[in-house]
C-alpha cells in the first residue's frame, strides 16, 4: 500500500480520510448506544439528549476555531470555505466539554455524564486517525523529517514521524486501560474515566506537537499546545488528586 492511499473503484477516487471519518462517527455512536443499553445511566433520556446536543454544537464551533488558530494567516487567505472545512479533534473535544457543562447548567443536571462517552470517543478517534495516516501529507497529522527508525515516507519522499500512527498506538493502550477500569467502578468517582482520558490525551498531544512542523507559534507553542495547557489547568484539581494519591501509595511502600 502506498501513502497517500487513494483507491479507485469504478473510476472514482475514494477519499479514505472522509470515509473513515464517517465510519468513526457511526461506530462511535453505535458503541455508545450499546454501552448505554448495557449499563445503568443515572441521567434521564431527555437530559442525556440535551447534553449530546450541547456537546455537538460546542464541538462544531471550537473544532473550527482552534483549527483556524493553528495558522490564522494562512487560513484567512484561503477564504471562508476553507475556514469552515478545517477542523481539529482537540478543539472538538474541549468545545464538546464546554457545551456539555453549559447544557447541564441550563437543564439543572448534577450527575456526571462523561463516562458513557469515553470509550466511544476513543474508538472514534482511533478510526479517524487511521484515515489521517493513510492520507499521508494531505492531512496535517504528519511529523517533522527524522532519521529515527520509525520514520516513514508519507507521500513526499521524506522520512517523517508518523504522528497519526503514534497516536493510534497511544489511544489503543488508553482504551484497553480505561476498559479495565470500568470493571473496578467502585474505585472511581462518577466521570473519572472521562477525566483520565482528557488528561492523558491532552498531555500526550502537548508532547507530540513538538514533533510536528508547526509554523505559527506563540511563545514557542502551537495553538494546540496552548489549548492542551488550558485543558490541563481546567482539570488541575483532578491532577492534584492523582499526585496526592500517588504520594500516599509511595509512602505506604
Amino acid at each position: 500500500m502506498t501513502i497517500p492511499f487513494e483507491p479507485v473503484i469504478f473510476g472514482i477516487h475514494l477519499n479514505m480520510h472522509l470515509i473513515l471519518e464517517y465510519v468513526a462517527f457511526f461506530v462511535g455512536f453505535r458503541y455508545y448506544l450499546f454501552l448505554r443499553k448495557n449499563s445503568t445511566d443515572n441521567i434521564s433520556s431527555n437530559n442525556r439528549l440535551s447534553i449530546i446536543i450541547g456537546a455537538i454544537f460546542g464541538a462544531l464551533f471550537f473544532s473550527r476555531v482552534v483549527a483556524f488558530l493553528e495558522n490564522p494567516f494562512l487560513h484567512w487567505e484561503q477564504g471562508w470555505v476553507a475556514i469552515l472545512n478545517n477542523k481539529t479533534i482537540m478543539g472538538g473535544l474541549f468545545g464538546g466539554l464546554i457545551g456539555v457543562e453549559l447544557s447541564k447548567k441550563i437543564i439543572g443536571e448534577k450527575q456526571s455524564s462523561g463516562n458513557l462517552f469515553t470509550l466511544p470517543i476513543i474508538l472514534g478517534i482511533i478510526i479517524g486517525r487511521i484515515g489521517c495516516f493513510v492520507s499521508g501529507i494531505k492531512e496535517f497529522t504528519y511529523g517533522k523529517e527524522t532519521s529515527f527508525f520509525l520514520g516513514m515516507d508519507l507521500g513526499d519522499g521524506v522520512y517523517r514521524h508518523p504522528i497519526a500512527l503514534y497516536e493510534i498506538v497511544f489511544l489503543t493502550v488508553l482504551f484497553i486501560l480505561i476498559k479495565k477500569f470500568r470493571k473496578r467502578r467502585e474505585q472511581f468517582e462518577s466521570g473519572m474515566h472521562f477525566k483520565i482520558f482528557m488528561i492523558c490525551y491532552f498531555s500526550f498531544r502537548f508532547g507530540i506537537e513538538f514533533f510536528k512542523p508547526n509554523t505559527f507559534l506563540v511563545l514557542g507553542l502551537s495553538s494546540i499546545q496552548i489549548l492542551c495547557l488550558i485543558c490541563l489547568l481546567y482539570y488541575w484539581k483532578t491532577i492534584r488528586q492523582f499526585f496526592t494519591h500517588a504520594r500516599s501509595k509511595i509512602h505506604l511502600l
